[in-house]
């Protein structure tokens, strides 16, 4: 495993592209998948500062966020718990979800049979 490595979030230059408007990372041959990225969200908070010259630089609020692997979730809670992850999240439960999942993809088959 190489030392130094940390996962980088990317976006294709097209919306037409195989991930269209979804990030993704590429993880190198030898890494792994993080199960937990974590992220900063940073957002202008209207206040300036003086800068090195004097020059006004925007002032900056962050916030850390976590953000988990849902497979990974799947794997190590109850159906009724992993549910009530989803639902937090306002995520349908994931046999309605499926349900639906399942539905439009067989639209799409059906569109491509014709």
């Amino acid at each position: 495993m190489q030392k130094n490595w940390y996962p980088e979030i990317m976006y294709e230059d097209s919306e037409d592209g195989l991930t269209s408007k979804i990030p993704f990372i590429q993880v190198p041959k030898e890494e792994v998948m993080p199960q937990v990225l974590f992220v900063f969200e940073c957002r202008e908070t209207g206040d300036v500062e003086p800068g090195q010259d004097g020059e006004e630089l925007p002032v900056f609020d962050m916030n850390l966020h976590q953000y988990a692997d849902m497979s990974k979730l799947k794997e190590g809670l109850s159906p009724q718990e992993y549910d009530k992850v989803r639902s937090v999240l306002g995520l349908e439960p994931l046999q309605s979800a499926a349900k639906k999942g399942s539905s439009i993809t067989q639209k799409i088959r059906d569109k491509f049979e014709d």
